[in-house]
């Protein structure tokens, strides 16, 4: 998908800090060079290839952005995006990036504003798999706000979209699968086990546990989240020991990935585990602070 078919919404490859930071670099260099030439003027026959990589570009450089802590130059670069999609005449290609500019409202805890961001995407995706992206996106956020029918009736919709098959998926949101939408699903139903009464919901584990196995070879940076979300889990749901032996495969895994992202799912994992005091879970939580040392930040997702 996006500049070369490497870069995964929330799945990036491992690599360690000085990588994270070429990589930055490259992009940010890779748009800038865009935008000049398009500020030269763009021919009408290369018109639709020069909107269509920059969009590309934009995204890209918005997700490393983002997962670096570069928050307010990551919703810059993607507002450059969607202009680039829509020059382009690529109308769902604009709904994607909407759909990044609302993964970090959520993930900055501004949920309301994500909602507003979704519901004009809603209003413009046409393709099942944009409209399945958005649908699965805007439940996890009502999940968020604690409104149970609202997340259930998003989710459902995306699961109908998910079941029936997306077609002919463009690469910039092949992503999106059925994997991802169990992502959503597991923070969702996270999120609703702190607000909800209903105790015959599913356990946020299991939803964990399945995400892991749909995931595709290469997405290892979500796969670690979704192992320390599995863990983190397991401790919300009164089961220490399983919590312990979960987080500890998690670590080890965390320990190889570089991501602010990463480190915002260990805070989760941190608060979770507190209220046990036994000598392995005190072992967890200190390896997991050094871990969230690493790529500071006061996010817990």
């Amino acid at each position: 998908m996006g500049a070369g078919g490497h870069e995964r919404h929330g799945a990036g490859q491992q690599r360690p800090l000085g990588r994270a930071v070429a990589a930055s670099g490259e992009q940010d260099a890779g748009v800038a060079e865009a935008a000049r030439r398009i500020e030269d003027g763009v021919p009408p026959s290369l018109k639709f290839r020069v909107f269509a990589t920059t969009a590309d570009l934009a995204a890209l450089a918005g997700w490393v952005s983002h997962d670096s802590g570069r928050y307010a130059t990551a919703q810059r670069y993607w507002s450059y995006g969607i202009y680039a999609a829509g020059e382009a005449g690529q109308r769902d290609r604009g709904v994607e990036i909407v759909t990044r500019m609302s993964h970090q409202m959520i993930y900055l805890g501004h949920p309301r504003d994500a909602l507003g961001l979704l519901g004009i995407a809603a209003k413009k995706a046409t393709l099942p798999a944009t409209r399945a992206l958005v649908a699965s996106q805007t439940g996890r956020v009502h999940a968020a706000l604690g409104d149970e029918h609202q997340a259930d009736r998003h989710l459902g919709a995306a699961d109908d979209l998910v079941a029936d098959g997306l077609g002919d998926v463009p690469g910039w949101v092949a992503y999106f699968d059925a994997a991802e939408h169990a992502g959503a699903r597991t923070v969702s139903a996270r999120d609703l086990t702190q607000t909800s009464h209903d105790r015959s919901r599913r356990p946020a584990s299991r939803h964990f546990t399945d995400a892991i196995a749909l995931r595709r070879p290469g997405f290892d940076r979500v796969k670690v989240m979704d192992h320390v979300g599995l863990a983190a889990a397991l401790f919300d749901e009164g089961e220490p020991e399983q919590g312990t032996t979960a987080a500890q495969q998690a670590l080890e895994e965390a320990a190889r990935v570089d991501s602010t992202l990463v480190a915002s799912r260990l805070n989760t994992l941190l608060a979770a585990a507190r209220p046990y005091g036994t000598a392995a879970v005190e072992e967890v939580r200190t390896r997991a602070k050094d871990l969230a040392a690493s790529r500071p930040t006061t996010v817990a997702a």
